[in-house]
């Protein structure tokens, strides 16, 4: 067995360790990448990249059967060729996670050791059978997976998660979609459209990202008139019989239904992967997951060596969030043992459904109720989201009483992706609502919808 002796070993090619492996690099340490698995990151590979390309199949589906609106009628049948829809989202996916290949070519050889690493104590690492690392710091990089809670296990090889899906070779006739989160619903919403029978089931109300109560049931309403979806579902059996997935639950009229369906898809959350990391032969402080205690503006393990980053601590499990995490857990790693606060943006997330879901800033959820004030605006009457036929949504924006600064909003509504970033960037700039107005508005433009929020909620702060 070999030994290396290195600066930083960062433990995961993925985004976040990709990011922290060039940050150490720039900081003037040598540093070593370790990944057992296949390059290309989770948003190439079963991500973010793969969810929108079947999103926009879907997209094409609706739109070319939905232009009765506009006086447009397309004559004869809308047909969905489930293998050319497949056969697109993997080339393309396969295209995306050759970027990233190419990327992690062009680090030096001797900085790049394939297997899978094991903490020997707090510094060292044992690779494979192969390879010792004696390191002077080390990143966890390791990202996450998806979880599959004890119950489901009855659905045998029925049950899927989303990374399965993006290896179909063709569309199936049935899917059950467990947990109506991001991946549930854009996922959900997307076979539906594409003429898969499609049910979504949920626990404990939730839908999406959401927690204002009022934007959350508007955002339950506007989606169960697409698809079938019970945020709060009261399931009764789940077997796995001759071939398919069998389900006994209560519908949404209150009647006891069974259904089979070809697959079960688990889209109820991931879990960080730091199972088989040897962390008990640290020095290291664990949470109930299994997971290092670290500091969330430095990323640093307690006063140890040791920095974790991306999907594996957990904080938000998003691309451009891992990509910021693993600069600053480089950096910090090259630099220690001075260690300082990494770039943390304004909170911004975005469901790709339709309509769109947006969170930027503070949730609702966490803000103290007498605090802040509510603006809102409909876009049911919005001017040009009726000239284009898109008139579902809700917006919510939040401005601290005291200040009138704007704090967070939450959203379902059209091209809720774009007004997502100009609330960010304002909340970023710790923009006061009255500040956002003066901003500059076109007509006839969706924007003027979040005028009209932020207008409301000055009205209330006199």
């Amino acid at each position: 067995m070999k030994t290396i002796h290195i600066d930083v070993a960062v433990i995961g090619a993925g985004t976040a360790g990709l990011a922290a492996y060039r940050a150490a690099k720039a900081g003037g340490a040598s540093a070593l990448i370790i990944e057992g698995g296949p390059y290309g990151t989770t948003c190439a590979r079963v991500g973010c990249m793969p969810s929108k390309l079947l999103i926009a199949a879907a997209e094409a589906a609706h739109h070319a059967s939905h232009t009765e609106l506009f006086g447009v009628h397309v004559d004869g049948e809308i047909r969905i060729n489930g293998r050319e829809v497949m056969a697109r989202v993997k080339s393309e996916r396969d295209r995306f996670v050759g970027f990233v290949v190419r990327s992690v070519d062009g680090i030096p050889a001797e900085d790049k050791l394939p297997g899978y690493a094991r903490f020997v104590d707090n510094t060292t690492l044992q690779v494979d059978d192969h390879t010792i690392v004696q390191a002077k710091r080390v990143v966890i990089a390791t990202g996450s997976s998806p979880t599959l809670p004890a119950p489901f296990k009855a659905f045998g090889d029925r049950l899927i998660v989303n990374d399965d899906v993006f290896d179909w070779d063709t569309l199936p006739q049935s899917v059950a979609v467990f947990g109506p989160g991001v991946i549930g619903l854009e996922l959900g919403q997307a076979l539906a459209r594409l003429g898969v029978r499609v049910k979504v089931f949920g626990a404990r109300g939730g839908v999406g990202p959401l927690s204002d109560p009022a934007v959350r049931d508007y955002a339950r309403q506007a989606l169960a008139e697409q698809f079938y979806l019970d945020p709060d579902a009261k399931v009764l059996e789940m077997a796995s019989d001759d071939d398919a997935a069998r389900i006994r639950y209560v519908n949404l009229d209150g009647e006891e239904v069974e259904e089979r369906f070809d697959y079960v898809l688990a889209a109820t959350g991931r879990a960080p992967n730091v199972r088989g990391l040897g962390l008990e032969n640290t020095s290291l402080k664990l949470d109930a997951g299994g997971v290092p205690l670290f500091d969330a503006k430095t990323l640093q393990c307690g006063d140890s060596p040791v920095f974790i980053a991306g999907d594996a601590n957990n904080i938000l499990p998003l691309l451009h969030e891992a990509a910021d995490e693993g600069k600053t857990a480089g950096a910090n790693a090259a630099a220690y043992p001075v260690v300082s606060a990494g770039l943390r943006r304004s909170t911004i997330a975005v469901v790709f459904s339709d309509p769109q879901i947006m969170m930027v800033g503070s949730r609702f959820a966490d803000l103290q109720l007498d605090s802040f004030v509510t603006g809102e605006v409909s876009f049911e009457d919005q001017g040009r989201s009726r000239v284009m036929g898109v008139n579902k949504g809700l917006l919510h924006v939040y401005a601290d009483k005291a200040t009138g600064r704007f704090l967070g909003a939450e959203m379902i509504g059209p091209r809720a992706e774009n007004l997502a970033h100009l609330l960010a960037w304002s909340h970023q700039q710790g923009l006061t609502v009255e500040q956002m107005l003066d901003m500059p508005f076109y007509h006839p433009v969706i924007e003027e919808g979040l005028r009209t929020a932020l207008r409301d909620a000055a009205a209330r702060l006199v």
